[in-house]
């Protein structure tokens, strides 16, 4: 058999299987063809229900949550903390906001500032909660968040958990400002804990990646009570 003849009855098996399969699948097709109607019949509604939802439901809510947000915003930068939790019997306060319109963006930044709120009150257990219910990717508002969360374990006398949080917050975003503040928090606290090691770590850290911080200003002078303390335990 020349190789030119055996190259020709190669390439007829070849579409012969592909048309074999081609038949099985025609074949499938009509077997299925009510089940496979329904299948696509279904993605198709979950699409434009998806489309719909957004639309017609979750961008007027959002734009209803913004509108309610407004007032509460204005008494919390006024310090009327109570009336921005709870309303002033026209405008809603962030606890029914954040209740109210949890799937929304403005609702989850109600969560944030409730637990602001509740922080600067003293309820350092609702500033948990609500701060713990804040999820954010921004720059700043994120580790402010997380840092809040440390302030309010702080308070409770968790040191350990106030430590955890700030450093966290220090290493959810890289920038100049939120970074060092809690770095510097994490090493006090962890000073108070005698975790000098940690202390020194985190100070350091400011002193090489953050020196044009406000808190590698006097950094120095932690470093040093931190190296002091150690060498005294």
């Amino acid at each position: 058999m020349s190789k030119k003849k055996h190259q020709e009855e190669k390439t007829q098996h070849q579409f012969e299987n592909i048309e074999q399969s081609l038949s099985k699948t025609e074949e499938f097709i009509i077997e299925n063809q009510k089940v496979l109607t329904i299948i696509v019949a279904v993605i198709v509604l979950i699409v434009l229900g998806f489309f719909g939802v957004k639309k017609y439901y979750l961008q007027p809510k959002e734009k209803e949550a913004q509108e309610q947000i407004y007032m509460a915003q204005h008494y919390f930068q006024a310090d009327s903390l109570d009336k921005a939790l709870y309303g002033d019997g026209n405008n809603l306060g962030f606890v029914d906001i954040a209740k109210m319109y949890s799937i929304t963006k403005a609702g989850n930044l109600a969560d944030y500032y409730a637990g602001i709120c509740f922080l600067k009150k003293g309820n350092f257990d609702n500033a948990i909660k609500y701060l713990k219910k804040f999820d954010s990717d921004d720059e700043i508002v994120g580790p402010m968040a997380k840092g809040a969360l440390g302030d309010a374990y702080l308070e409770k006398g968790d040191k350990e958990k106030a430590v955890k949080y700030y450093m966290e917050a220090a290493n959810l975003r890289d920038n100049e400002f939120t970074s060092p503040l809690f770095l510097l928090k994490a090493g006090e606290v962890d000073e108070m804990l005698g975790n000098y090691d940690k202390a020194i770590e985190a100070y350091k850290r400011i002193q090489q990646d953050y020196y044009k911080s406000l808190e590698a200003r006097d950094i120095e002078k932690y470093i040093a009570r931190a190296q002091e303390l150690k060498k005294q335990k």
